[in-house]
């Protein structure tokens, strides 16, 4: 079982941080919902749209281990040795006929989707230096979660079969667990970049109307929850403001904003920490509340919203089950003041 643990979704305080600069993200403070996804538009909008064949050399920088090899999200084995690595220029495509030939330029969001236009078809934060046969069998496939039917699977151990997702069917594409989050800030960042022009992304199998569908938000959740920013992403976002596109993704100096805009409990207003405090112990729940939080309500939710249990709290303390079985929960406490907390056990 994984182990749990617990973070307050608002207010929520990084053990490290990117470094955006004093003020950058001033306006969308205080927001919820799609005001401050309308707000994180406009300060991250306007961004230096960069060549194509520059793309190149800004891998070089955005991309680059610390064993100066190149950073394949396709290939990589964190904590292991990976199948092949490749080297900056040397190894750049190219012909090829299998993996380990050479690296290539990914769009995690394909270019077909949004029809190559200027803009999103350079912009570094969903693009990524891959294998180009590993890239080759992503192909235009949809992100998602692998059961059966398994057509491809690479050296590191992404692979390509049948989706095995509540609301989700077809061939998809499932790169491992390390990279899901990038990936998932990466979507949630084209949908705030880009917010005005993904309502004409009518290509775009994962959209409906310039939103994700709903089996797509549940999954990019997920993978946001379950797979934390890494010190790899902090590093790539400051390169990709200081010295090629001059703005921020902005859910990588704030991963507590995905929930405020996205999911069930978006648009909840945000709460201070010292009005409650709730934190695991073994197989329960506690809680520590402020007097004028008694009488309220503690319900626990999946992922997706629905209610797993309900408990009246009419006292300052006291705890409560979780659920036996491992995934991502989320913890609203409705009283005088609302707050949600989630927990992945």
């Amino acid at each position: 079982m994984r182990a749990p643990y617990l973070t307050i979704l608002f207010s929520l305080p990084l053990l490290c941080s990117a470094q955006p600069p004093a003020g950058y993200y001033d306006s969308a403070q205080g927001l919820t919902g799609e005001p401050m996804r309308q707000a994180l538009h406009d300060i991250i909008d306007g961004h230096t749209v960069l060549v194509n064949s520059s793309l190149w050399s800004a891998f070089g920088v955005t991309d680059r281990k610390p064993n100066n090899k190149v950073w394949d999200i396709y290939s990589d084995v964190p904590d292991g040795t990976p199948p092949y690595q490749y080297d900056f220029i040397a190894d750049q495509c190219g012909n090829y006929d299998s993996e380990g030939d050479c690296f290539n330029r990914e769009h995690t969001f394909p270019q077909s989707w949004f029809d190559g236009v200027p803009g999103p078809d350079t912009d570094l934060f969903h693009m990524y230096p891959t294998d180009a046969w590993v890239n080759q069998k992503r192909a235009n496939w949809p992100y998602g979660v692998v059961g059966g039917g398994v057509t491809f699977q690479a050296d590191n151990g992404g692979r390509l079969g049948q989706c095995d997702y509540p609301g989700c069917s077809g061939l998809v594409f499932e790169p491992i667990d390390a990279y899901k989050g990038d990936l998932a800030r990466g979507y949630f960042y084209m949908l705030t970049r880009y917010k005005d022009e993904a309502v004409n992304w009518t290509s775009a199998p994962v959209l409906s109307g310039g939103a994700f569908l709903p089996w797509v938000e549940n999954l990019m959740l997920d993978w946001h929850l379950t797979d934390p920013v890494s010190a790899k992403e902090i590093a790539r976002n400051n390169t990709i403001y200081t010295s090629l596109q001059n703005n921020r993704n902005p859910y990588i100096d704030h991963p507590e904003w995905v929930q405020r805009i996205w999911g069930p409990f978006a648009s909840v207003p945000e709460a201070g920490q010292e009005s409650a405090r709730i934190w695991w112990d073994g197989d329960r729940l506690n809680y520590d509340l402020s007097t004028n939080h008694s009488p309220a309500q503690l319900r626990i939710h999946t992922l997706t919203g629905s209610i797993v249990s309900t408990t009246s709290v009419t006292g300052a303390t006291g705890s409560t089950e979780l659920p036996s079985e491992s995934g991502v929960y989320f913890v609203v406490l409705e009283g005088d003041v609302r707050s949600v907390v989630r927990i992945v056990r």
